[in-house]
């Protein structure tokens, strides 16, 4: 008897729903740049106009382990908005305009409601980072994915003019460090904030978590924040004044900041100037977690950096806080030894 491609697994149909889905989804994150809706072989986007010199900026990223959280607790419209988070917050810190955005999603069996939940949070989160979604993959592979599980990849290009490019070569002694708020544990160090929470502590996927007042599910799944709007009115508010600008994400602080400055230039910041989300104290708590171990995995409430000129330090900071963003001083920058370890650039007061 003959056999067909539905009974090894990949429903065409299928595939086919999911697109008209995501068509109308992306609809409205379309911008003007955009020549060609969802639907083709290939996304088409102008350079925006009037540009001396643009230079195209990429990034791809993906949500970790996080996934397992959202399989879990079967909630699986939080996790696009991480997908377009991680990429588009790498892709500002070079002072770029998010232009577009392609996800590929792929799983064992495609199941509609999961994967139009998923493109939903892609689409909102291409919302807010003001980008296109231009398209993406979608890819039924039986057998490589166990039953409810997925995997995400995403790509974000931007544009920014060469003369324009923010690279932290501008950096001096003296520039003042700003932090702006995450959202909480964003889409990294998920592995050991799992291990903690659902081995050391044995809670459940929707067990409260003591002293939290919410369900492991729900401080764990809340959507990574998005810094594009906020970056791009700083920018435009403090074009001379900004040296650079950090994502921080796996690595911490110590492990993203020194990204952004030049060689014999380090940062010394005080954790104490803001509150951490909870969920960073249940952690080291529990775990137990020591202090170095946390800063070195998690971004402990600091989702982006600012390094600024110390005279633009109020301007800056009224940009951010305008932009609905919490930001404060952190620190400064300081000159360091040519011969300190990349990983000591930064120093820690308290």
């Amino acid at each position: 008897m003959p056999i067909t491609y539905s009974q090894a697994g990949v429903d065409i149909d299928r595939g086919d729903a999911l697109v008209e889905r995501i068509k109308k989804l992306a609809r409205p994150t379309r911008i003007p740049e955009v020549v060609a809706d969802v639907g083709g072989f290939a996304g088409l986007c102008a350079l925006p106009s009037g540009l001396v010199d643009p230079i195209l900026v990429s990034g791809t990223d993906g949500v970790g382990t996080k996934l397992k959280v959202a399989f879990a607790a079967n909630v699986h419209d939080t996790v696009g908005q991480d997908l377009v988070a991680m990429c588009v917050n790498d892709v500002i810190t070079v002072g770029a305009r998010p232009l577009f955005f392609l996800d590929y999603f792929a799983t064992g069996t495609l199941e509609l409601d999961v994967g139009e939940a998923v493109v939903r949070g892609i689409a909102e989160g291409c919302k807010l980072a003001g980008c296109a979604l231009l398209g993406g993959e979608t890819a039924e592979l039986p057998g490589m994915y166990a039953p409810g599980e997925y995997d995400l990849a995403g790509f974000a290009v931007g544009v920014v003019e060469r003369a324009k490019m923010l690279d932290g070569t501008k950096a001096r002694a003296g520039d003042v460090v700003l932090g702006v708020a995450s959202s909480g544990l964003h889409s990294n160090g998920y592995s050991l904030a799992r291990k903690v929470l659902f081995e050391r502590m044995g809670l459940g996927i929707h067990d409260e978590v003591p002293g939290l007042g919410r369900t492991a599910a729900e401080a764990l799944l809340v959507p990574t924040r998005i810094y594009a709007r906020a970056v791009r009115e700083l920018l435009a508010a403090l074009p001379e004044a900004v040296r650079g600008l950090s994502h921080i994400t796996g690595g911490g602080l110590p492990g993203n900041l020194p990204r952004v400055l030049p060689e014999g230039l380090g940062a010394r910041l005080d954790l104490s100037v803001y509150e951490r989300p909870a969920i960073f104290r249940v952690i080291a708590e529990q775990g137990p977690v020591e202090e170095a171990e946390m800063r070195r995995t998690f971004n402990l409430g600091v989702g982006l950096v600012v390094v600024v000129a110390p005279e633009a330090e109020a301007a800056a900071l009224g940009a951010l806080r305008g932009a609905g963003e919490q930001a404060f001083r952190l620190g400064e920058v300081i000159e360091v030894g040519a011969d300190v370890p990349f990983e000591d650039r930064v120093r820690f007061d308290r």
